[in-house]
Parts: C-alpha cells; structure tokens; sequence
C-alpha cells in the first residue's frame, strides 16, 4: 500500500512538472514569435501612412493637370493625395528637398537641376512621365518686321519683350542654357517674370512680343495658344542639334494638322526640341506608396498624346536621378503576383513580411503539436488530482483505529469540490468516472461503519 502511495504521488508530481514545463516552453514559445513579428512590424514597416503630398506645378498648367488624374486613381487604394500648387520645377525641387516642406513627391523637368546628377541627393525618379517642349509662342505682327522671313531662329529674339514666367518655374534656366548656344544672354532680352497665366494675356493683349514656357501639350494653356489668333509657334529647324549639345534634350515633331486638321493647324510639320518631365519623389517615400503611384502613372500617362503613341508613357527611365527600387521592379516583372489575387494593401502586407511570416509559421507547427496534449493533459489533470486524495482516504480507511466521521466530513468535501470542476463537454466522461469511484469509497466507507452502529443496538 505504501509503495503504491509514493508510486502515485510520485507520477502526480511528474505529471505536474510535465505541465509546468510544457506550459512555460508553449509560453516562452509564443512570446518570441510575437516579439520577433512585433521587431519585423516596425522595422519593415508594412502598413504606410495612407496620404501623400504631391507638388503640381501653376495654375492651368500641365503640371496641375497631371496631378488632378492621380487624385481618384489613388483614392481608389484608400489614398489621399493632397496637391501643393507651385511655380514649377525649380520650386518643387526645393520643397523635395526640404524635409520640413512635407512634400513626398513632385513632377520635375529635366535640365533644370544642376544636383541632380551628383550622385549623393535623397531623391529619386519613379520614371518619365511625359514630353516637355520648350514652346515659344510669338507675335505674327512684331515678327514681319525681321523681313520676309519672319522669325526662324532664337537669336532673333534680342530685345524682343519676352515673358519666361516667374523664378520658380523651370522655363527661365533652360531658356539661360538656349539662349547662350545662341549668343545671347537673358540681359539682352527685356524679360518678364509674372506667372505664365498673366504672361498669355500680356502676350495676347500685345504688351509682350513673345512667350517662352516649357509643358507638355497637354496643358490647357498650350492648347489654347496654338489656337490663338495672331500668334504662332516657333519650329526648331535646328532641333538635331540642339539633341546633340543637350543630353536632356531631344528632338520632336508637332504634326501638320494635329492642332485642327480642318483648318490644317500647324500648316507644315514643326520641328520641336524637348526635355522630358520625371515623376520623382524623396527617396524614404513608402515602397508601397512608389508602387501605387507608379501603376497610377500607367493609367494617368498611358494614352496617346500629339507627341507620343499610347503607351510610350511612363517610361522606367531616368537621365538625372536614380530610378526607385520599386519602380525598376515593377518595369521588369510586372505587378507582385499576389496583387492579381489579393486587395492591393493585404498583398503588400504578406509580400513585404513574407521573410519574417515565413520562420515564424514554421515555429508555430511545433507549437501547435505541443499545445493540444498540454491542454488536454491540463483539463485532465483537474480531474486526476483528486485521485491521491482517494487513495489517502481509502487507504486511512483499512486502518483499525479509523476515525470514521473524520473520513465521512474528508469524502464529503472531495465531493463537493469535484463537483465545481469545470470542463469542456469533451472531457466529462473522466469527471463522471471520478464520481463514481467516490461513490465507490463511500460505499465501502458506509460498509465499514455499520458494524459499529449495530454493535450498540445488540447489546
């Protein structure tokens, strides 16, 4: 009786340690998965601010009228763009690269930065997004008195009043760079710098001889100049060369007709020389975020335009700043497989954490072996426990000198507190066969004390 006491005390024990033990392993376990998941959260961070600050460009120019096509786009993936009208290139470089600005990303031209190929600026290119000529509009009565010819070349423009637009935009250092190919220098024109809006009404109202501007055809402005009676566009008969002296340049044809092929406006092709204009963003912008611009960019900028076919743009390629990562990945593969299956936000959440989810899925495998055992060995264990104090009790009862009603109060307390043991319906049949092996010991204590009670009746 002894050795079987100590026998089962010793496997209550055992079986105790074993719990504890699995417990704080399963614990442990956990713990370090959430830990590493939480680390792998922040440090890959998955899930990005959903707004974007984008610089456009002045009122009623191409700039602004691109950045109004990415609004709905964007707010279909559940982001927010909010537009910061500016004076153009040159303003919008600054405002990407001041911190403080809050702007992530803005439409630049090509030519106007100087840094830009440096090697060492925080910004980067998510691919051109449209063809920017240098447009010279003039006036056909202030050009009939160069002769017969009119005007054919830009060093005809000396003294000429010529509005460039104001300091902020890109047109004024790329004119600098024309007009010194030509022999002139800004001083020699008599240059004015109000915004292109108000330089079109000088121009029409004949307070200006000229206007210079850099957009693409898109802009409502240039639309409307090309139609403007009175004034006309000058052809680069030397775009050639200028492609070759310019790197950022490149030589285009406006198409005779393509203006108004009823009025067959331009009457000749035009020869066009033209930079290119470069979604680019600081180079800590969310890789999710380059992802959703750059597939907006293929809606907003894919159709054909009088100066390109349809989808010629956007074009993963970059002159001046490093192409983006993320860019360069979706020009070479394509969207991540998971977008074609997934909503956009839930594929780039695994696609990013996959590396983490991965090892952390093939740890949970062991735990999820471990854990089922454990608890069923801990709802099992409420019940088991009980068992030791049975056997105390029974084993008090075999004695001689048993103190009967000591025992009776003990198997009545075992029961009452058997019968608060909670447990799933799954393990009830183990509880039920706990009462009915006390229903046993009170049997055989019941037994045992009616030998005693009937003793006093005999005698």
């Amino acid at each position: 009786m002894i050795r079987s006491s100590i026998k089962g005390a010793r496997a209550q024990r055992w079986r105790e340690a074993v719990l504890q033990l699995g417990a704080w392993a399963s614990l442990t376990l956990a713990v370090a998965a959430l830990a590493a998941a939480w680390l792998a959260y922040r440090w890959l961070d998955p899930t990005p601010e959903r707004r974007i600050v984008m610089a456009s460009g002045p009122e009623q120019g191409a700039y602004e009228e691109f950045a109004r096509r990415y609004v709905p786009l964007l707010r279909a993936y559940g982001v927010e763009l909010e537009l910061r009208q500016t004076q153009g290139s040159a303003e919008n470089l600054r405002l990407l690269r001041d911190p403080s600005s809050g702007v992530q990303v803005a439409f630049v031209q090509g030519g106007v930065d100087p840094r830009a190929d440096a090697g060492n600026d925080a910004l980067v290119s998510l691919g051109t997004v449209a063809h920017e000529p240098l447009w010279i509009f003039y006036r056909e009565d202030r050009a009939r008195r160069l002769g017969p010819g009119g005007l054919t070349r830009v060093a005809q423009l000396r003294g000429w009043r010529v509005e460039a637009g104001t300091t902020g935009s890109g047109t004024g250092p790329l004119l600098q760079q024309i007009l010194q190919a030509n022999g002139l220098e800004l001083e020699e024109l008599r240059l004015g710098r109000r915004p292109t809006v108000f330089g079109v009404v000088e121009l029409i109202q004949g307070r200006a001889d000229a206007l210079v501007m850099v957009s693409a055809a898109d802009a409502p402005l240039v639309q409307y100049l090309l139609r403007a009676p009175g004034v006309r566009l000058l052809g680069f008969e030397q775009a050639d060369a200028y492609a070759r002296r310019f790197a950022f340049l490149q030589a285009l044809v406006l198409p005779r007709g393509v203006v108004d092929l009823a009025r067959d406006e331009p009457a000749r092709d035009l020869q066009l020389i033209a930079t290119n204009a470069s979604l680019v963003a600081r180079s800590d912008l969310h890789p999710a975020l380059v992802q959703l611009l750059v597939q907006a960019a293929k809606q907003a900028h894919g159709a054909a335009g009088w100066l390109h076919a349809a989808g010629d743009f956007p074009q993963a390629t970059s002159a001046e700043w490093p192409l983006a990562p993320e860019a360069e990945r979706l020009a070479r593969s394509g969207p991540p497989w998971l977008q074609r299956h997934l909503p956009f936000w839930l594929a780039n959440f695994v696609d990013r954490m996959w590396i983490v989810l991965l090892p952390l899925l093939a740890a949970m495998v062991p735990l999820s072996r471990l854990v089922p055992p454990l608890v069923a060995m801990r709802f099992r264990s409420r019940v088991y426990r009980w068992y030791a104090n049975l056997r105390e009790l029974e084993q008090a009862l075999e004695k001689p000198d048993a103190d009967l009603g000591r025992l009776q109060a003990e198997l009545d307390r075992i029961d009452a507190q058997i019968a608060r043991i909670g447990l799933p319906l799954a393990y009830t049949g183990e509880l039920y066969e706990l009462r009915g092996h006390v229903h046993m010991v009170r049997k055989r204590l019941l037994a045992r004390a009616e030998p005693c009670d009937a003793a006093p009746a005999n005698a």
